[in-house]
């Protein structure tokens, strides 16, 4: 018996599946990220250090609206230490710390989704460099552990981690547990260096930048043991 012939895929079919490929989506992805990036760097989010919060907003609805800004502005690639100690001179120790790692929680999920949803499906068949395989492995099987690691020692770009997180088969969960809790101890350290700032010699600033230091030096450590990890020799 024949079977009954398909029918025909009209334009609107078509359109549509092209709209929806993954080589589309990605180019919808970065097209966003350029938006965002120009959106940035013609907002200036940098002058907050040199002229101050807006006075129409305080209290707890200027905490808020910095946090949301603050991830807006991550996911767009402004690096999150300027933000951090901006967060410490705006609103000091406490309210900056809670405004910072709520906005590091919001920028962790935009840009975890938004890679998930719009990148991952072109990018995946892409990784085949040994090194690339190496570490799509160690996000994928080890997801809270590797994440973690990846927030407790800065110099990696947060954005960048991000990605790379949303194109491995990790999940939601331990990604963003990993995130709220590894990104605690820094995000303290900035903050804490930006609302002290004005006095550099206080034990509380001294304290949070000698733990940039060394922070920043584990950092070093350990990406170079990890070196073999990823392929590299």
């Amino acid at each position: 018996m024949f079977e009954p012939a398909a029918p025909p895929v009209g334009p609107a079919t078509r359109c549509t599946r092209v709209l929806f490929s993954p080589w589309c989506r990605l180019a919808l992805l970065l097209l966003l990220l350029a938006g965002a990036l120009t959106a940035v760097l013609l907002w200036q989010p940098q002058r907050l250090l040199a002229d101050g919060w807006p006075p129409q907003l305080a209290g707890g609805t200027a905490v808020a609206v910095f946090a949301l800004a603050y991830g807006i502005c991550t996911a767009a690639f402004v690096p999150r230490p300027i933000l951090n100690v901006a967060a410490g001179a705006l609103f000091g120790s406490q309210a900056g710390t809670v405004s910072s790692l709520a906005g590091t929680v919001l920028a962790a999920a935009l840009t975890f989704g938004l890679g998930r949803l719009l990148g991952q499906d072109a990018l995946r068949p892409l990784l085949r460099a040994r090194w690339l395989t190496a570490a799509d492995r160690q996000l994928s099987r080890h997801a809270f552990r590797s994440m973690l690691l990846i927030r407790l020692l800065p110099g990696l770009p947060f954005c960048a981690t991000n990605y790379c997180a949303a194109i491995s088969r990790m999940g939601w969960r331990p990604y963003l547990l990993a995130t709220a809790l590894g990104s605690i101890p820094n995000t303290i350290a900035y903050v804490v260096a930006g609302a002290r700032a004005a006095t550099p010699t206080s034990p509380a600033f001294l304290l949070s930048t000698a733990f940039i230091a060394v922070s920043s030096l584990g950092a070093v450590v350990v990406a170079w043991r990890k070196r073999k990890l990823l392929g590299g020799r």
